[in-house]
């Protein structure tokens, strides 16, 4: 009975990965109120977050994605502000290709609950760091894989991202 009470409709925020790949399902999914609630936002949301939701929402959905697939996720590094956390999936295509991507998420900790940090709570400083963070996470093995499956999508798919960037005009 628990389980299933726990299973429906909520986001998870047990862990930095588990909200991560909270938001990048909602994203696909274009459940806004759930992105919201992956940022703790429910009432009075900022412009620049709202703006972020939309555009995500749209990008997914400028696929036609009728999958995901998450790869990976894991912390990339971790403080007392926040933990820096990356995220590979794949998003199947209509057509059952399957195109990879990558991101990067700084989450925050509040109470017990993990969210994800809105662009106002980002500081240089923090930046930054994510800067040198992602230039090591560029050595691993988990972002050649990555480049590698993204560079065979592109080379089988000429003018993919072109088709994607009109889309979201």
């Amino acid at each position: 009975m628990t389980v299933g009470i726990c299973g429906c409709g909520g986001v998870s925020h047990k862990s930095p990965e588990k909200v991560t790949e909270e938001l990048i399902q909602s994203s696909v999914n274009g459940k806004e109120k759930k992105i919201l609630d992956c940022y703790l936002e429910t009432k009075n949301t900022e412009d620049s977050l709202k703006s972020e939701v939309d555009t995500l929402i749209k990008y997914y959905k400028s696929h036609n994605v009728k999958k995901l697939k998450i790869q990976d996720c894991d912390t990339l590094s971790e403080n007392e502000k926040y933990t820096y956390v990356y995220i590979t999936y794949n998003l199947v295509l209509d057509d059952d290709q399957e195109y990879p991507c990558i991101g990067t998420y700084m989450v925050g900790k509040k109470d017990k609950d993990y969210y994800i940090l809105p662009p106002s709570q980002i500081t240089d400083e923090m930046r930054n760091q994510a800067a040198s963070d992602y230039a090591r996470f560029m050595t691993t093995d988990t972002y050649k894989e990555y480049t590698k499956d993204y560079d065979t999508f592109i080379k089988n798919n000429p003018g993919y991202e072109d088709k994607i960037s009109e889309k979201m005009k």
